[in-house]
This record gives C-alpha cells, structure tokens and sequence, in this order.
C-alpha cells in the first residue's frame, strides 16, 4: 500500500491526497509535476527511475475497510539528499534514456 507522502521531495510544495500533481517512482519517491518537468526531466533523482500520476486513494470506502478513513495518508514530509545542483547533473545524464531503458 502506497504511503501517500504529503509533499514535493523538491520544493517541498504540498501534495495532499487527492492531488493530481503528485508524481511517483517505483520507489514512492514523490515530486510534483512541475519539479518532474522542469528541473527533473522525468528522472528520479535517487534511483534513476521515471514517474508515474500518483494514484488518489478513495476518500470514501466503496468496500470495507479500504479508503482514506482506514488507511491514513503520511504526515511524515520527506526532503530530497541531493542538491539541487547534483539532481540537475544526475538528470542531465539519465534523462536520454527511456525510463524502460534505464
């Protein structure tokens, strides 16, 4: 079950859990769609993955026990290990390949 971080590992920008700006890796690390493009380039700045639309967890339980009133979205804020400086080389390197490449 996905974490739901509350914000971007970047610029720390908010990303609640209905957010549609909220991209994920393979490894749950979360930025949001403006970092992804613009600084990022589609390139995970830990693993070297690309992104994917987070998925919104129903507000509501359509079947019981799952949703957002059981399984509870992270407050834990997560900031990115990396410089800014470094995410941008490590993109500028990756970001050539396709994700399915890489």
């Amino acid at each position: 079950m996905l974490e739901i971080r509350p914000n971007c590992e970047l610029c720390d920008a908010d990303l609640p859990p209905n957010s549609l700006e909220a991209c994920i890796c393979s490894y749950e690390c979360t930025f949001c769609k403006n970092c992804v493009a613009t600084v990022l380039k589609n390139v995970c700045p830990n693993c070297g993955g690309g992104f994917s639309p987070r998925p919104i967890r129903p507000v509501k339980s359509h079947r019981p026990g799952v949703g957002l009133e059981y399984q509870l979205p992270s407050t834990r804020r997560v900031t990115a290990k990396y410089s800014m400086d470094e995410m941008i080389e490590f993109s500028n390197i990756v970001h050539s390949a396709p994700p399915d490449k890489r």
